[in-house]
């Protein structure tokens, strides 16, 4: 006779869904590419896995269930994972549907306080790394601006809406830069941070580009 109580169960699967449903917020609110649905969907199925184990009554088998969780979760992280020209991308939406999968599977153990604790994390894991892509997008602009027919003449750093940095850059034109400026926006474009990339000319008498990268 199982000791799971339909309370318990609708408290766990509550507790588990709503915890990746928040991973999945913040992940949402930045544009990425697993959002609220996704995220909340995984965290569901790897509670309900291990509730069904749990409700036939056999003790031993939770612990199975979680690791063939895992082992499921790793081909639908393989799944959004894709290679684009010489880089990859998908890689971190794969390990938070990972994690998304392991709060699930701690809320269905009934250790609420840990899935919280591990929900915690993450996010706050996510909103570390995020302030990093600034840092490598300025980088990568700087690099970029150094082509034929390019003369960077300043960079201005503001913050725009929500947690959203804009760089902005000011290049004066020589020759014909159309090839320098395609293969920037394109390598650019490939950057996971990246949100919108725009640029106009300034109608002065040296040609200024003034682009911008939103991130």
């Amino acid at each position: 006779m199982a000791d799971l109580t339909t309370f318990d169960f609708a408290l766990r699967l509550a507790v588990g869904g709503g915890c990746g449903a928040l991973i999945g917020v913040e992940r949402q609110w930045r544009a990425r590419m697993a959002g609220l649905r996704t995220n909340a969907l995984v965290a569901v199925g790897a509670t309900l896995f291990v509730l069904y184990s749990e409700a036939v009554g056999d003790s031993g088998s939770p612990t199975r269930v979680a690791s063939y969780v895992v082992s499921g979760i790793g081909f639908l992280g393989g799944g959004v994972i894709l290679r684009e020209g010489g880089g990859v991308r998908g890689l971190n939406t794969a390990a938070t549907l990972w994690c998304s999968a392991a709060v699930g599977v701690l809320a269905a153990s009934g250790r609420l306080d840990l899935c919280l604790i591990g929900t915690a994390v993450v996010i706050a894991v996510h909103l570390v790394c995020d302030r990093a892509d600034e840092t490598h997008v300025r980088a990568l602009l700087l690099q970029g601006l150094t082509g034929d027919g390019l003369a960077p003449t300043g960079l201005r750093v503001g913050r725009g809406a929500g947690e959203t940095t804009d760089l902005r850059a000011e290049v004066v034109l020589t020759g014909d830069p159309a090839r320098s400026l395609e293969q920037l926006i394109a390598r650019l474009s490939l950057v996971p941070g990246v949100r919108d990339l725009h640029w106009h000319l300034d109608d002065t008498p040296a040609d200024t580009e003034r682009g911008a990268a939103a991130v």
